[in-house]
């Protein structure tokens, strides 16, 4: 039975299962990109480049029913079945193909996940993992370059082609969604707390206004701080040059050193922010939708500035040596069901690649009995942090994609800023 076959009554059961909650994904950028170590160095080393992979790739590679997945914490939907946690759309890709799952949450950081397969993939072998969700940026662009990821066959993800925005297909980081489609994704922009800033905030500037000197919370990685601060000077981080990051890291330095940053941060400036030891932040999106629904009477502000947010996205990627790709394939397809993406997106609150998820979210809240999974459901379904509106795909950016001779360059300019 195709997961398309599944009875409709049985995948509203397990879209039920479900337990909407509000939890962050704690650690979804904890470690920045690398400060030229990691995999960086793994490009230096004699042999580490895999040889191209062949175009028949795929030409006798053979169904299985097993399949290895490597994932982060809290970002997949939760159930109880008998006092047993679950995850309900894994049981239901098993129930329809009959493949069983290790679902397995090993990635706690880009730099300490990447830099514990690359020395196995340099050596030819095999991670033990069949899928796995990494990042856009500096880690996934190497990995590319080094031949450590499989080309996805096509022909195996017509749901993807069939439901996915047009927005995430063909990104910069990924030309053709050769080797990736979108997990999750989520803006890197600005929140306030209204209860403290009295007017609105529009734009990247109003980080760098005097009134709220000592009040204003910037990021302690050399990603989304780099990466937003370009997009701040009026300039496409995916088209931007060395001369640009100059001038965007000056202005970061000034900021600093004229004491307007009350400090750097990583994941902790939800509470500061809510209790007023911050007044507005660089913040992500899913933090501050999840931070207002957790929290009764918080209304924190979350807003694209008017030059421009950066959407980062977390992607389904095979790595080189898995021994189930079909199985992969088969179940990066399942996921771009709408009703699937649907329960993803009801316990994890980021954007999901299928629009059309909303109307079975709004069919769940419809059914609900009880008023607050009800409420919760609506206002997932409504929010633009979970399915932007056009206006504000249109002001979004990807980050910059780094040559490995840019990185030790990049890395010089920006650590300084939140680093000294």
């Amino acid at each position: 039975m195709t997961p398309a076959e599944l009875d409709p009554l049985a995948q509203a059961d397990l879209r039920g299962m479900t337990q909407r909650r509000f939890s962050r994904r704690d650690i979804i950028h904890a470690a920045g990109l690398m400060a030229g170590a990691g995999l960086l160095a793994g490009c230096s080393v004699a042999g580490a480049r895999a040889s191209v992979i062949p175009e028949g790739y795929w030409a006798d590679k053979k169904p299985t029913k097993f399949v290895d997945w490597a994932q982060w914490p809290l970002y997949i939907d939760v159930g109880k079945v008998h006092g047993r946690n679950t995850h309900p759309s894994v049981d239901a890709f098993t129930k329809a193909t009959g493949i069983k799952v290790k679902y397995e949450e090993v990635i706690q950081d880009m730099d300490s996940f990447v830099g514990s397969i690359q020395p196995v993939l340099a050596s030819h072998q095999a991670t033990g993992y069949d899928l796995m969700v990494l990042t856009n940026g500096i880690y996934l662009t190497q990995m590319r370059e080094l031949n450590y990821l499989v080309p996805l066959d096509h022909s195996r993800m017509p749901n993807f082609f069939k439901y996915a925005d047009p927005t995430v297909k063909n990104p910069t980081y990924d030309p053709g969604n050769k080797f990736t489609v979108p997990w999750q994704s989520g803006i890197t922009g600005i929140a306030y707390n209204p209860k403290y800033v009295k007017r609105p905030i529009t734009s990247f500037d109003d980080l760098f206004d005097p009134a709220f000197k000592g009040k204003v919370g910037m990021f302690a990685d050399n990603q989304d701080l780099p990466n937003l601060a370009i997009v701040g000077i009026g300039v496409d981080p995916a088209k931007s040059t060395e001369s640009d990051w100059r001038r965007a890291a000056k202005r970061l330095t000034q900021q600093r050193n004229s004491g307007l940053v009350r400090a750097y941060y990583q994941q902790d400036y939800i509470a500061p922010l809510s209790k007023g030891d911050l007044w507005v932040t660089m913040a992500w999106s899913g933090d501050i939708f999840q931070a207002n629904a957790s929290t009764p009477g918080l209304d924190l502000k979350f807003v694209v500035p008017e030059q421009g947010g950066v959407v980062w996205t977390d992607n389904l990627c095979i790595p080189r040596y898995a021994s189930n790709p079909v199985a992969a394939m088969e179940l990066i397809n399942f996921y771009y069901q709408p009703d699937i993406a649907a329960m993803v997106a009801e316990y994890v609150n980021y954007f999901t690649p299928v629009p059309e998820a909303k109307r079975y979210i709004l069919a769940d809240a419809k059914a609900a009995t009880d008023k607050d999974d009800r409420e919760s459901l609506l206002q997932i379904a409504d929010s633009p942090l979970v399915f932007p509106t056009k206006a504000m795909e249109s002001k979004l950016y990807r980050y910059a994609t780094l040559k490995p001779e840019e990185v030790p360059v990049w890395n010089q300019i920006f650590e300084p800023v939140y680093e000294s």
